[in-house]
């Protein structure tokens, strides 16, 4: 016997951001309705930067579990942030279905998650998105928002990262001139290593949007508290989020409780309240749920048993298990 292996191509080339987009708020809706299933993820820190992450879910008609690393260091050793393995099986008869590359499924949520995020809560405007971080989800955060039909202005620290990004893209991708000016945007997705707080006391303005991707994870932030509180804020699930990131923060310091956060699945179902108003602040804060990488999963790998010949598995590999 053996289940196809569907590469970084292959996974990118099989899910358009646009399909990965419908996937993802599926997999919110199912989840919010309780027909999904998933225990939030577990990590093992790995110190002195990265972890590994093991995140099991169940929906479908199949269960998936990817086993990740988030290694922010890895960049300046020409290796990628982000790696492993999404492992897909049949919930019926556990029988494995298919392996499928992590970094590639990873990036694909993210972005449909971030945009998703923005187009259900940000105010209604035509004006471009300002995505901070141009690395591999950064790059599927910008590509979502313009396959969505939304320029993108684009900065990262690292210097040409967001030039290059921009000339890999194209119209209507650009790089910012600065930090101060896509922080200053009408919607923001931040896809940082969540080691620095990018909004700072009184920096948001009213209206406005921001979806914060990179803060996944215990002791990470990319916004202080104080700013924090003065949004209306929505997450993807409670339970993961309140134990992570910059809600984490927020509830071990006693400060934000479930009544205060809406979900993001309760929200596109309309048992919970999003944007109130124009001028109300939002925050999405995204620790990443498994549900989102099993949607993407199944979506390429039901892809790839309609069109097995398909060009977007051209140089797959088949790997006998026994």
């Amino acid at each position: 016997m053996s289940v196809p292996f569907l590469g970084r191509d292959n996974v990118y080339a099989a899910l358009e951001p646009a399909a990965a987009l419908e996937a993802v708020s599926g997999a919110f809706v199912n989840h919010a309705r309780g027909e999904w299933f998933m225990p939030s993820k577990v990590y093992v820190p790995a110190p002195p930067d990265g972890d590994f992450r093991a995140m099991p879910a169940r929906g479908g008609g199949y269960a998936v579990l990817k086993w990740v690393t988030s290694f922010p260091g890895n960049p300046a050793r020409d290796l990628p942030t982000v790696a492993g393995i999404v492992l897909l099986s049949d919930a019926a008869t556990g029988e494995l279905r298919a392996l499928l590359d992590a970094g590639a499924v990873t990036a694909l949520r993210t972005g449909a998650a971030a945009v998703l995020a923005a187009e259900t809560l940000a105010d209604d405007g035509s004006g471009p998105a300002a995505v901070i971080g141009a690395g591999v989800n950064g790059r599927a955060v910008a590509r979502t928002f313009v396959a969505r039909g939304r320029p993108v202005m684009l900065w990262d620290a690292r210097d040409g990262q967001a030039e290059t990004l921009a000339e890999e893209i194209g119209e209507p991708a650009s790089a910012a001139r600065s930090r101060e000016e896509v922080l200053a945007a009408d919607v923001v997705a931040t896809v940082t290593p969540g080691a620095e707080i990018l909004f700072t006391p009184g920096s948001l303005r009213a209206g406005q949007h921001v979806s914060l991707m990179g803060a996944d994870g215990p002791g990470k932030a990319e916004i202080d508290v104080e700013e924090l509180l003065r949004a209306r804020v929505v997450c993807d699930e409670w339970e993961q989020a309140s134990h992570n990131g910059d809600i984490g923060r927020a509830v071990d310091e006693g400060r934000l409780s479930r009544e205060d956060v809406a979900e993001l699945g309760r929200v596109l179902l309309g048992e919970e309240e999003g944007r109130r108003s124009d001028d109300e602040i939002t925050v999405f804060d995204s620790t990443g749920l498994a549900v989102q990488d099993l949607a993407v999963a199944i979506a390429v790998y039901e892809r790839w048993r309609e069109e097995p010949r398909a060009e977007a598995f051209a140089g797959m590999s088949e790997i006998d298990i026994g």
